[in-house]
């Protein structure tokens, strides 16, 4: 078994890798191999000038590296534009041969035999597949950190389900309510106990799926602010949904720390409450918005942290990196929450 020291020189290395604060080292680094590499470079005919022709590859395998590390491979290989990718690699090198020899023959200097083009391709095609495999790598070191974090939150995750999947106080005020309803309006109590019987369903087993129907997950919280209706007086809801929501799949319980949120901060005894949600598909984007009444008497600023949200916020960095945008406005009057993800 590997020991600790060993674990934790393995780790410093991963992170002089991938984290940003090592960037410049890395880069550093890299140019000195580069230099090192043609400096080193023999001309197999004195008559050309090494110099000149080193400086002037110096300049174009360091033209290459940036180009293909933050241009060809971000735009083209991770996108699985791999004809595209090996089409502008093929372009640049070839445009890229005559600047670099340009103007030597006119001196009296003979390149031919210093560089000829069938060792120039090979030389800067191995030059590209380093370069793309560092990249590679450390696309694939980061990746695996990110689905590490991702499964160990999941599992956390899991475990605050599992303890507060059943809330004693929220069944037993449900349960009240429908002991009242069955002698008044049995046809209410029933519609009551069906809806809770869907919502704990989809709490229970739905939600256990790594991803859900967004149509199933909006039932879910129109159940849950059914049911929050028939417990408190003076309360309404709109929940309205645009475009085509059809077949579209996210990550489970993603939106109900927001509802739950909305329906906390809105409680007042004295006078009306709202909460407001709307779900819009549009090019390919979801935009979620929650605006929610404050109470008037007292009127304090609601709670953006939490370690609900705080887990949401962490749960969105991981499953959409750079995909979404969380935004909240907090006025005296209402509090307004809106996400966009990119699908």
């Amino acid at each position: 078994m590997e020991s600790a020291n060993e674990l934790s020189g393995r780790g410093k290395y991963m992170e002089l890798l991938i984290a940003p604060r090592y960037r410049i080292h890395r880069h550093l680094i890299l140019v000195f191999m580069l230099g090192t590499f043609v400096l080193s470079m023999e001309p197999s005919d004195n008559a050309t000038p090494p110099g000149q022709v080193k400086f002037r590859f110096f300049i174009f395998f360091l033209s290459l590296l940036y180009t293909n590390l933050y241009l060809l491979v971000p735009h083209f290989l991770f996108k699985n534009k791999h004809v595209r990718f090996v089409a502008a690699i093929a372009l640049f090198i070839a445009l890229a041969y005559p600047l670099i020899f340009f103007n030597l023959k006119a001196d009296g200097f003979s390149t031919t035999p210093y560089w000829g083009v069938a060792k120039y391709v090979f030389i800067s095609l191995v030059w590209v597949m380093a370069c793309t495999a560092i990249k590679l790598f450390q696309r694939w070191v980061i990746d695996s950190q990110r689905i590490s974090e991702l499964e160990h939150l999941t599992k956390s995750a899991e475990l605050e389900q599992l303890k507060n999947q059943i809330n004693p106080h929220f069944l037993f005020n449900m349960l009240n309510n429908v002991n009242v309803l069955t002698q008044k309006d049995p046809k209410k109590a029933s519609q009551v106990l069906e809806k809770l019987s869907d919502f704990l369903r989809y709490q229970l087993y739905d939600s256990a799926r790594p991803k859900v129907l967004l149509t199933s997950e909006i039932r879910f919280i129109q159940d849950l602010l059914n049911m929050e209706k028939i417990r408190r007086d003076n309360f309404e809801f709109t929940l309205s949904t645009e475009g085509l929501l059809t077949g579209i799949q996210i990550a489970p319980l993603l939106f109900i720390t927001f509802i739950e949120n909305a329906v906390k901060h809105s409680l007042d005894a004295d006078n009306a409450s709202f909460i407001r949600i709307c779900f819009n598909i549009r090019e390919d984007e979801l935009y979620f918005t929650c605006i929610n009444s404050k109470p008037q008497r007292t009127i304090t600023a609601q709670a953006a942290g939490g370690l609900g949200l705080a887990n949401v916020k962490r749960r969105l960095s991981l499953l959409y990196p750079d995909r979404h945008i969380l935004k909240a406005e907090d006025s005296a009057q209402t509090y307004s929450l809106s996400l966009t993800i990119k699908l």
